[in-house]
C-alpha cells in the first residue's frame, strides 16, 4: 500500500475552504473594511499603522499592530527613513501574489521548497515633478519574476502562479481602476 505524501507550506486550506462554504451561505459576512492610518513626521517621512479592519460582521483587531515607515531616498533632497510609497505597492503585490501561490500549491498538494518574487516597477518621475503633464505619474509597467522550486512540473508551477494572480486583491488593486475619494476635515 502507498503512502500519501503530506503537504505543508503552512497554509490551512481546510479553513480557508470552510470560509469559503460559510461566506457562501452568509454574503454580507463577506464584506471587509481595511484600515491604514498615517501620520506626518517630518519632511517627506511618514509612519503608518494598521490595527483594526472591519469583517465577519464585527470590528477585528491584529494581533499587534503594524508600523510601516515611509520616505523618499537621500537622491530626492529627503532623509530615507524608509521605503518611499510606490515601493510599498511592490511590496503589497509581492506579497498577496506570493501567499497566493502557497495557498494554491497547499490546495494542490505540492510541496513547496522555496517562492522568490521579484519586482520592478518602471516610472519617469517628470510626472510626479511636474516636468511634464503628459508623463503619468504612476508606474508605467511593473514586471514580477518568480523563482520557485517544488515538487511540481514547470506547467503546475505556472498553473499556480496564474491561480495566485487570478485570484490576488492586490494584482487586481493595481491592475484596475479604483474609486478612491479623499476628503479633508
Amino acid at each position: 500500500m502507498a503512502s500519501e505524501v503530506q503537504t505543508n507550506n503552512g497554509v490551512n486550506v481546510a479553513a480557508l475552504l470552510a470560509a469559503r462554504t460559510a461566506l457562501t451561505d452568509a454574503p454580507e459576512a463577506a464584506n471587509f473594511t481595511w484600515r491604514a492610518t498615517c501620520t506626518w513626521k517630518n519632511g517627506t517621512h511618514s509612519r503608518s499603522t494598521v490595527e483594526g479592519f472591519y469583517g465577519l460582521g464585527q470590528e477585528q483587531k491584529h494581533k499587534t499592530t503594524f508600523t510601516f515607515d515611509a520616505d523618499h531616498p537621500e537622491i530626492f533632497a529627503s532623509d530615507d527613513k524608509g521605503a518611499t510609497p510606490v515601493e510599498m505597492v511592490l511590496v503589497g503585490l509581492a506579497s498577496c501574489l506570493t501567499a497566493g501561490v502557497a495557498s494554491v500549491a497547499q490546495l494542490r498538494q505540492i510541496q513547496l521548497r522555496s517562492v522568490t518574487a521579484t519586482l520592478e516597477g518602471g516610472m519617469n518621475i517628470q510626472g510626479i515633478l511636474g516636468i511634464d503633464k503628459d508623463v503619468r505619474n504612476g508606474f508605467d509597467g511593473i514586471k514580477v519574476a518568480f523563482k520557485i522550486d517544488a515538487d511540481a512540473s514547470e506547467d503546475e508551477i505556472k498553473a499556480l502562479v496564474a491561480q495566485s494572480q487570478k485570484r490576488s486583491a492586490v494584482y487586481d488593486i493595481v491592475t484596475n481602476p479604483t474609486n478612491v475619494s479623499v476628503t479633508v476635515n
